[in-house]
């Protein structure tokens, strides 16, 4: 009887001081409803301009399930397993949120600007997806060249539904800031602004989708479409794995610390004034996702398995194989 009541003192204790409780935290990262994304979206760019026109943005995002859903006209639905739609929304969702954190912490977006890190997001993978006379594989065998079908995609699409004229380029520097084959100091920006613009949407790229409670699990998909792809150096499911704390390591000291200068800890601001914590929660989720994966290739190929059990990624991922 004490615990019950000194828990129930801890759950007022924490209701009354704002502190978001672990659901809340982990809900956070739980973008597999679309409809739930647009709504976190709208509200946290309503709290960086409440006149903030969503035309645009709307209709973008509406076009990009369209394609995943294979309901675009001339396109099959997007079949990636790890590159899915589930992946797409964490890191638009990922970026508005990081764009408040910039905005906030005194570097003001412009209404174009947020849209322009929207549309990026929102088609950063749109690379991905086959035309109806392609439709061969998932479109995985499109791994190295995803980012410039996207952007080739993006520029048509821009100008068939009238876009501004101006729009594609900054837009084009935004997706490539997510293209592993292109270093982010070999782009040319046109200016500052656009490579702090870039930031936000490369950031958002690695912080979103490797906060992802399913994360661990979701590099069981990667590896398939590595497979396909004939991409990496990867003996195994288990060497991939095993290689991923070393890959966070380097991508955190040489992108996200490095080429992109730290910008991710803007998020903390996004927290603070959302949930009255300081607390960057994608980085936590992220350490407690590398924690875990320590123990799970602490186990030999035989086990290792047995430590996935999130969202029957495992037994899904032996069908597709």
């Amino acid at each position: 009887m004490q615990w019950a009541e000194r828990a129930n003192e801890l759950y007022l204790f924490i209701t009354m001081k704002n502190i978001p409780i672990p659901a809340e935290i982990h809900q956070l990262t739980a973008n597999g409803n679309p409809d739930e994304v647009w709504g976190k979206a709208v509200d946290i760019v309503r709290h960086i301009n409440p006149a903030y026109d969503f035309t645009l943005a709307h209709k973008a995002f509406s076009d990009v399930l369209r394609i995943f859903c294979g309901d675009y006209p001339g396109y099959c639905a997007i079949k990636t397993p790890y590159h899915n739609l589930h992946h797409t929304m964490d890191v638009f969702l990922c970026a508005v949120r990081l764009s408040h954190g910039v905005h906030i912490s005194g570097t003001p977006l412009t209404d174009h600007e947020i849209t322009w890190i929207m549309l990026a997001t929102l088609m950063h993978d749109i690379g991905y997806a086959q035309r109806l006379d392609e439709d061969c594989g998932s479109g995985a065998q499109h791994t190295l060249t995803h980012v410039g079908r996207g952007i080739k995609f993006m520029q048509h699409y821009l100008l068939e539904h009238d876009f501004p004229s101006g729009f594609a380029a900054p837009i084009e520097y935004l997706m490539n800031s997510t293209n592993p084959a292109l270093d982010f100091d070999a782009i040319d920006f046109p200016d500052k602004r656009t490579r702090l613009l870039a930031q936000i949407v490369g950031s958002a790229d690695i912080v979103g989708q490797m906060a992802d409670r399913s994360y661990l699990e979701k590099l069981l998909f990667l590896y398939l479409e590595f497979q396909e792809a004939r991409f990496g150096n990867y003996a195994s499911l288990h060497d991939l794995l095993c290689q991923t704390k070393h890959f966070y390591d380097v991508t955190r000291e040489k992108k996200l610390d490095g080429k992109f200068e730290g910008i991710y800890k803007k998020l903390s601001f996004h927290f603070n004034d959302y949930m009255g914590m300081e607390n960057n929660y994608y980085v936590e989720s992220i350490e407690k996702n590398i924690a875990y994966l320590a123990k799970v290739i602490s186990l030999d190929e035989a086990e290792f398995l047995t430590m996935l059990k999130r969202g029957g990624i495992v037994e899904k991922s032996h069908t597709l194989v």
